[in-house]
């Protein structure tokens, strides 16, 4: 039964646990460049973003995706620029959400945080590994 719906929603699955591990990836590189390493939190947390982003990109390529694409440098730009617009979608709503509708910061994160892991889902599936 798990085997038949893991096999059914595969692609759904593994998204969600690379997504968690990308987050993983995040935290720790800005843990290590900012408490660490001394670099400016602004800097660390740059750094941070291009890691995980390009370990989110390898996994999604090879695990979730698995694209055969023999295009990877194009692949992997608009994967980082899709990424690109969706950390500005995540500003922008957080900023309407808090600042201007003034909502709680931590309910706006986790709804903001929904509609960006779906539009990134959605604009891998359909602009990056179509």
């Amino acid at each position: 039964m798990i085997k038949e719906l893991y096999i059914k929603y595969k692609e759904v699955v593994n998204y969600l646990v690379f997504g968690v591990l990308t987050t993983v990836v995040n935290i720790v590189v800005y843990f290590v460049f900012a408490d660490m390493l001394h670099f400016h939190y602004l800097i660390s947390n740059c750094v941070a973003w291009f890691l995980s982003v390009l370990f989110a990109y390898v996994t999604n390529r090879k695990y979730v995706f698995e694209s055969k694409s023999e295009s990877i440098v194009e692949e992997m730009i608009k994967f980082f620029v899709s990424r690109l617009a969706t950390g500005v979608l995540d500003m922008a709503l957080m900023w309407l959400l808090v600042s201007v509708l003034s909502v709680n910061g931590v309910a706006s994160k986790v709804l903001v945080n929904v509609v960006v892991v779906v539009s990134n889902y959605v604009l891998s599936k359909i602009v990056v590994f179509k």
